[in-house]
């Protein structure tokens, strides 16, 4: 929806109401945000709570939830392997494939475009991407109930992506359009699966009081506040890549951080516990 709302906005924006003066595309994107909003707010107070709590709450047997609990000998590892790993699938994302947008301009085939062809270009370059991320949410779920072992299933895309990420970005994101929609496509399918992943994981791990806990601690700490941070790393590190312009310099940065977020989290992933129920825990 972003990407669709940012082509909108490249290619219609001058015929909207000014902002601030101007008609800068990323102005009217942000906005259009909200769209989708409005509903949540609606629906999210009407939502069922877990019947597992509420059987809980009811029987006076929930506990309340505590961090400190996150790191007992029993759930330590778990705390710290996942956290990690979540760190290092944002990392992907953040350090590679949302730095994107700024290698299309510098492509052959796009950097003699006008400006509005050129972030058209852009907007149709991050559809691939984010198609590809809807098709890997829906890969993991047909994964995910055919394949029991956790890890097995994480290495399905993590593997994948150890070769993918470094040839979308050292090679495609630098000569190649039509090359770079493709490749971004499949990394997408490779990275936001493993989102996918984690939300099917970590209720498995934790037990009901705990649940809302141990994933805010991993999405949190291990992806906001760690993960994100590759997106700093990357631009940085272009400062002082090879290359002959920027969107190169970019490329060869994404390509380095991108490879040694999916190989941190492949190495990760031989401490990562599996669950010991196909069912939750209680």
């Amino acid at each position: 929806m972003v990407t669709g709302a940012y082509f909108l906005a490249v290619t219609y924006g001058d015929s909207l109401p000014a902002i601030l003066g101007g008609h800068a595309a990323w102005r009217y994107t942000l906005i259009s945000g909200v769209i989708p909003a409005i509903p949540l707010i609606i629906i999210r107070p009407f939502l069922p709570e877990s019947p597992t709590w509420e059987k809980q709450k009811a029987a006076g047997t929930l506990k309340r939830p505590s961090l400190q609990e996150l790191f007992q000998p029993a759930l330590r590892q778990t705390t710290l392997v996942t956290a990690l790993m979540v760190a290092f699938s944002y990392a992907a994302a953040f350090g590679a494939i949302q730095h994107t947008p700024r290698m299309v301009p510098g492509l052959s085939e796009v950097k003699d475009l006008p400006g509005p062809q050129q972030q058209q270009t852009v907007s149709l370059v991050q559809t691939f991407q984010e198609v590809g991320g809807l098709a890997g949410r829906f890969l993991l779920a047909f994964l995910a109930v055919r394949i029991v072992a956790r890890r097995k299933l994480l290495r399905i895309f993590q593997i994948p992506g150890l070769v993918l990420i470094p040839l979308v970005f050292l090679f495609a994101a630098r000569h190649d359009l039509e090359l770079l929609k493709w490749g971004i496509f499949l990394v997408g399918i490779l990275t936001v699966a493993q989102f996918s992943f984690w939300g099917n994981y970590l209720p498995r791990v934790y037990p009901t009081h705990l649940r809302g806990t141990g994933e805010a601690f991993s999405a949190n700490v291990g992806g906001r506040m760690l993960g994100c941070s590759a997106a700093l790393l990357t631009t940085q590190l272009a400062n002082v890549m090879p290359g002959d312009n920027p969107p190169a310099r970019l490329a060869y940065a994404a390509a380095l951080v991108g490879f040694l977020a999916y190989a941190g989290g492949f190495v990760a992933s031989f401490w990562l516990p599996e669950p010991k129920q196909a069912e939750l825990p209680e």
